[in-house]
């Protein structure tokens, strides 16, 4: 007699958690960006992506290697070094019904992508923004990068005597909607984050502490594991409702403060500290500061605004993608080119 093999569960888009899964990782072992791409496996089943709509983009160091390892069904684009957000923006501004996925690092968004990092959040982009961030270019033989810790040592002895750029007050600072940092040790609140993240409309700003076990991971480091577990000080409990979930969950009165996307789906927010508010821009900032002044990581949804245009509105695109629309109704005809040089002259 033999025994039949359970069947895996599955979403109700009928796919299992496989088929959300990539290529195997060729990463160091233990690396913090598998466990962060193991959260987005999570995150995108449990959310029902379609996923031949996400597209997955990256720039050059380790953490580009991460969109290969996660929903093979999606599109993928391997960029040059710091220019993955334009790729993003072409693409979404092409086709607005993509789900836009960008994995970089630290070395690639705080240093020579710094500029397309910027004006990627100033417009809305609409796409997630993951930062694996580990404060060395762990593809160049660990040298310091631009968010490295002040005082923070390499495995050499070698001292980082400068201050470090912070990728979640920056993007608050450019008007960014959804900003949160998380710990790649940390699976809970990553995947809460991330399932929050699918249903945001925008930019979202995604830094997450991803030690790098090969050359960030020794005592003297500020970002090895065991430093940052001692130092990890969470905001909040947080937990996604999804909108056809809502009417099945029993929330306590006065224990969560939500948050509504606009298509209807929640963030439920349970604050840890009672004066925090995550909807208050300036008193996010504040506590950021505040917490880095005390060699605090302070992870969590750090700021949240749902209301901000994303870019395709902003620009009044036209609901069909324009890049499903045929050449006769995208080619200007030869009058409409006349009326525009005669408007030049």
């Amino acid at each position: 007699m033999t025994t039949a093999t359970p069947s895996a569960p599955t979403n109700k888009l009928g796919f299992t958690k496989q088929d959300y899964v990539g290529s195997k990782s060729t990463l160091c072992a233990g690396c913090g960006h598998d466990a962060i791409t193991a959260q987005i496996i999570n995150a995108a089943f449990e959310s029902n992506i379609e996923g031949y709509r996400v597209t997955k983009y990256s720039g050059i160091g380790c953490s580009s290697k991460t969109p290969a390892y996660f929903i093979n069904q999606g599109w993928g684009f391997n960029s040059v070094h710091g220019r993955m957000p334009s790729l993003a923006t072409g693409a979404s501004l092409a086709n607005r019904n993509l789900i836009n996925i960008g994995v970089s690092g630290d070395g690639d968004s705080m240093s020579i992508g710094m500029g397309q990092f910027v004006h990627a959040v100033r417009r809305n982009v609409p796409m997630i923004y993951i930062i694996e961030d580990n404060g060395v270019y762990g593809l160049t033989k660990g040298q310091f990068s631009a968010t490295a810790d002040q005082g923070a040592h390499l495995k050499t002895g070698a001292v980082n005597n400068l201050p470090p750029v912070d990728p979640c007050t920056l993007a608050i600072e450019l008007g960014c909607g959804f900003v949160a940092r998380c710990f790649s040790g940390n699976p809970k609140q990553l995947g809460a984050i991330l399932k929050a993240a699918f249903a945001y409309e925008g930019t979202v700003v995604l830094d997450i502490i991803s030690p790098c076990v090969t050359f960030n991971n020794h005592d003297a480091s500020t970002r090895s594991y065991k430093h940052v577990k001692d130092h990890d000080f969470p905001l909040h409990d947080l937990g996604f409702i999804q909108y056809s979930e809502v009417e099945d969950v029993d929330i306590a009165a006065g224990a969560t403060e939500h948050v509504t996307f606009p298509d209807g789906s929640k963030v439920a927010i349970k604050a840890i500290h009672d004066s925090y508010d995550p909807t208050d821009r300036f008193g996010a900032m504040k506590a950021i500061h505040e917490s880095m002044a005390k060699g605090e990581f302070l992870t969590g949804l750090l700021y949240i605004n749902p209301t901000q245009p994303t870019l395709t509105d902003v620009l009044n695109l036209v609901d069909e993608p324009l890049a499903t629309l045929p050449e006769s109704r995208v080619k200007p005809s030869a009058a409409v080119l006349e009326e525009i040089m005669q408007g030049l002259m």
